[in-house]
């Protein structure tokens, strides 16, 4: 017992010495484009809060409507009697909203993502992965028991080589559809092409797209006018829309197989139905309001071009996720340290979360952000890189 202890203890000091040991912030305010963080105010860039929804007085209501309605906790898995008309209802709005046949609510992302692969795929079956890919696709994949073939990022001509080469009875690729450190989008509708051609089926996480891609803010599927019953669509309610858990949404018998079949589904407590109820509300006013998603996408134009002119370099991103490159741990936290004296709380992402030497600011852009909010990091940032 105490050589394990050591040896976790030993762990901990090479993460120290080697600037990737994590600590928790703890806010004092709730989360939104200005938090307070031991007693300053700061503006706030490190949420995935894309629409400023995640303290929004109408969401704020629908929860306290179905807290009276509903009580706090859905009591049991939902095969047995955990689902409530808040979830079905939910259910078949984000359908509705995203234009797809049927859905099914998730506790959240990553149990999403490991319960469609870990159906879909088997001993019998082949994953491709993005290099890039968020972790839940990663180990879903493992979990799985398939053969499991990485691709390099967003290369679409490596990926034909490798359906090309499968000789699985089952082919799956899974991708992110805005890539969570990165800010870049996936080639759905070259993916989805390829899919098409070798029989496979096309896993969509859009975790970091809906509410943000698409004229109207629908996700990535709207943005890109893909529709095909092969595809497989997750998105998660606990960034742009506000709130907490995921929806999966696909072709009726998909989504049923999931229903009888997903571990990760069947053998979980339901979602509070208040969290069901925040998600209608959230899409309701996204759907009502088509500035809040119009505002985002000024400040991510805003923000791009003070870069631009100060010669701060941010990778190409039409996204709210706007990253800087930084190298080594050491550097972002630096750099971090320095926005975070001007007021900024803008993390230092470094590995495992993304490759080593890649470590990076990763700018979150929010549709509650007003446009002094950008131009000011933008020059915070010019002089804390200098």
């Amino acid at each position: 017992m105490a050589a394990s202890v050591d040896g976790l203890a030993g762990k901990l000091a090479a993460l120290e010495r080697d600037d990737l040991r994590r600590t928790r912030r703890v806010l004092d305010s709730p989360q939104g484009p200005r938090v307070r963080l031991d007693g300053r105010e700061l503006v706030n860039f490190s949420s995935n809060d894309y629409l400023g929804l995640a303290n929004d007085p109408g969401l704020a209501r629908a929860v306290h409507r179905s807290l009276d309605e509903f009580g706090t906790g859905s009591g049991a898995s939902p095969l047995v009697s955990g689902h409530l008309r808040a979830h079905e209802d939910a259910e078949r709005r984000f359908a509705a909203f995203c234009g797809l046949p049927r859905a099914l609510l998730f506790g959240s992302g990553y149990a999403a993502n490991i319960g469609i692969l870990t159906v879909l795929g088997g001993p019998e079956a082949e994953i491709f992965g993005d290099r890039l890919n968020h972790a839940c696709l990663h180990d879903g994949a493992r979990l799985s028991r398939s053969v499991y073939t990485r691709y390099a990022h967003v290369d679409i001509a490596a990926l034909g080589r490798a359906l090309e080469a499968s000789k699985a009875v089952v082919r799956i690729v899974a991708t992110d559809a805005v890539f969570s450190m990165d800010g870049d989008v996936a080639p759905l509708p070259e993916m989805l092409a390829l899919c098409e051609r070798h029989d496979a089926w096309l896993v969509v996480d859009d975790a970091h797209g809906i509410g943000v891609l698409g004229a109207c803010g629908r996700g990535s599927l709207e943005h890109f006018g893909l529709a095909s019953p092969r595809m497989v669509y997750m998105a998660t309610l606990g960034k742009a829309l506000g709130g907490y858990g995921a929806f999966v949404g696909g072709a009726p018998d998909t989504i049923e197989w999931l229903l009888q079949r997903a571990r990760t589904y069947v053998f979980s407590t339901a979602l509070p139905p208040l969290l069901a109820a925040a998600a209608c509300a959230a899409l309701d006013r996204v759907e009502r309001d088509p500035a809040l998603v119009a505002r985002l996408r000024s400040r991510i134009g805003e923000f791009r071009a003070a870069c631009a002119g100060l010669g701060v370099p941010v990778l190409p991103s039409d996204t709210a996720i706007q990253p800087i490159i930084l190298g080594e741990a050491a550097r972002a936290l630096e750099v971090s340290a320095r926005l975070l004296e001007r007021g900024f709380l803008v993390p230092a992402i470094r590995p495992p979360t993304v490759p080593q030497g890649t470590s990076r600011l990763r700018v979150s852009l929010s549709a509650g952000h007003e446009r002094d909010d950008v131009e000011r990091l933008a020059r915070a940032l010019a002089q804390s890189l200098g």
